[in-house]
């Protein structure tokens, strides 16, 4: 997945947004903490599971029978589970059979925040050092299944204790097949949802999308649009993180304007924020595993989960 770090002339001066060292202010309004019992054995499972399917590139075998397990996990977790699949044209002319899979936890519910990640895998390790490498799919353990896997462990956790209000959780499809320079070439399962949403009249009240967050040594700027869209949601993400403990992973200062799933969410009007792994000091912005053939297990910690999930599931239990 090329995620293209924008750079922004001319906010760059004031916001430092391509990687200064910027700080953002703390919260004032941090959550109480409340007891989180996040399992990240349980969730380092679910991406070793994705993994195991091979590269989850669309229109592959392991694509196919890796989306009908995710879909059979939500519903035996209790959720209300709509596979949505749609030919989608890709900037070269491939059409991808894509499959979104949107599960739903208490559906009578106005309020409704939405969790998401992106569950296809890279076709080419553009970035690999190794050119015989470049044309290889990329397993995606960190981009892409590492966010999978820790909502797959929310998944469970709502299951045990339902929430007061709506939560949804979308496994996205279609992110990854973009080229440089395009950016309406990348998150095409995600504009799709929402141009297309498969529950009438569905629009969240806001949302959380994970990518990218379980790699070793790896580091949570507060990304661009974002800060733009949703600031009140994000402050209270990176507060609650460093009330856990988690200061120096979610780094309380801006990164770079992403262009992932989260844009198309924010175009509609809903305040989205993206917890995704960000090096200001790499060229990319990105780990140095990131569109590689080593994107693999070796480097997926069960710390760098387990801080992310429990961030993530305090917020859902204190607020929803």
């Amino acid at each position: 997945m090329q995620k293209t770090a924008l750079i922004l002339t001319s906010v760059l001066a004031l916001t430092a947004c391509a990687g200064k060292k910027t700080e953002v202010a703390a919260s004032d309004d941090v959550a109480p903490e409340v007891v989180v019992n996040f399992d990240a054995d349980s969730a380092y499972s679910y991406v070793e599971r994705q993994v195991a399917f091979g590269p989850r590139v669309p229109n592959t075998e392991a694509h196919r029978r890796c989306g009908e397990w995710l879909a059979s996990e939500l519903r035996r977790r209790g959720a209300d589970v709509t596979e949505q699949r749609a030919d989608l044209t890709a900037f070269d002319g491939t059409v991808l059979k894509a499959v979104n899979i949107l599960g739903r936890f208490n559906t009578e519910s106005p309020d409704r925040l939405l969790l998401l990640a992106h569950w296809d895998c890279r076709p080419w390790a553009d970035q690999d050092p190794n050119p015989d490498n470049r044309k290889k799919p990329v397993d995606g353990a960190n981009d892409g299944a590492s966010g999978v896997g820790v909502l797959l462990e929310i998944a469970r956790q709502l299951s045990e204790k339902a929430p007061g209000k709506g939560v949804d959780i979308l496994f996205v499809d279609a992110e990854d097949w973009g080229t440089e320079g395009s950016e309406d070439s990348w998150a095409l399962g995600a504009r799709y949802f929402m141009e297309h949403p498969p529950v009438e009249g569905y629009l969240p009240d806001e949302a959380i999308l994970l990518d990218m967050v379980g790699g070793k040594g790896a580091v949570f700027c507060r990304e661009y649009f974002s800060e733009q869209a949703a600031p009140r949601l994000a402050q209270s993400l990176w507060g609650i993180a460093a009330s856990r403990g988690y200061g120096d992973l979610f780094l309380n200062k801006l990164g770079g304007a992403v262009t992932d799933d989260h844009v198309q969410l924010i175009e509609k009007g809903v305040p989205a924020v993206d917890i995704i792994e960000y090096h200001p000091e790499q060229e990319s912005g990105f780990n140095s595993h990131w569109h590689t053939v080593s994107d693999n297990m070796e480097n997926i910690d069960r710390a760098t989960l387990k801080a992310v999930g429990e961030t993530v599931m305090q917020y859902l239990i204190t607020n929803y």
